[in-house]
């Protein structure tokens, strides 16, 4: 079957520290559908962009690296999306948990339903990962649609799901100043994630304006124009509340 299976990858870090345990093979595949306001890589938007591999392919590529996994490290996959792919994102992890190799999952959880097909290749694909990065971009349902032009009533409910699978998990939550960053938020954000059974650890990961000449060269108004990192207080105040690294 992986023959016939193709993805789009929009690029490779071949040795990332920051996306999940120990040194990783991080792959970034090409797709998104939220349109987050400080998106840092818009130029991952586009589905059938960037570089064609077969999950064949992309495994050897990966395994040139697996001396320096070490016992901890692995393959991460993230975006874009990486659930849009979901079809070539299973067979990639099916292969690699067939050789060895620690897999983690980096989403937003965007494309989750419980609809079929996506539910059953969603489940099947929990039994080929080693760990889940959910990215929860805003716990206020209607800010949430402001932020990233979508809701966020699946997202919450496949944490709720992940939690109920036992899947270990990594919540992510970026701090916007003015946006995510308000006591309110942040304390109904501890509330929910306090509910869930698989967090192993909460991630607070600073708005920062790296990605704004991307932007730029896309030929895109940046909507948070104007809207400086956050400071060293607020980081501290919002790891405080979530009980966060």
């Amino acid at each position: 079957m992986s023959d016939n299976i193709k993805g789009y990858v929009h690029s490779i870090e071949s040795f990332g520290s920051v996306d999940g345990p120990g040194v990783r093979f991080v792959v970034f595949l090409s797709g998104c559908k939220m349109r987050c306001q400080f998106c840092h890589n818009p130029d991952t938007w586009q589905l059938k962009s960037g570089t064609e591999y077969t999950v064949d392919d992309l495994l050897k590529k990966a395994m040139a690296y697996r001396p320096y996994w070490k016992d901890k490290g692995g393959i991460t996959v993230s975006g874009g999306e990486p659930l849009l792919q979901i079809d070539f994102l299973l067979e990639f992890f099916k292969k690699a948990k067939e050789k060895g190799i620690n897999t983690v999952l980096d989403t937003s959880g965007n494309p989750f339903t419980k609809d079929e097909p996506f539910y059953s290749k969603f489940v099947e694909l929990m039994q080929y990962t080693d760990l889940v990065l959910l990215d929860i971009k805003h716990i206020d349902n209607e800010v949430h649609k402001t932020l990233t032009g979508h809701s966020n009533k699946n997202i919450l409910q496949m944490a709720k799901t992940l939690s109920d699978m036992k899947k270990p998990v990594w919540i992510r939550h970026v701090l916007v100043p003015g946006v995510s960053d308000k006591d309110e938020y942040l304390e109904a954000l501890a509330e929910f994630v306090g509910l869930l059974k698989n967090v192993e650890r909460t991630e607070v990961l600073p708005y920062h304006t790296l990605g704004v000449f991307k932007w730029e060269s896309l030929g895109i108004k940046y909507p948070l124009e104007g809207i400086a990192p956050p400071t060293k207080e607020r980081v501290k105040n919002a790891k405080r509340i979530l009980n966060a690294t």
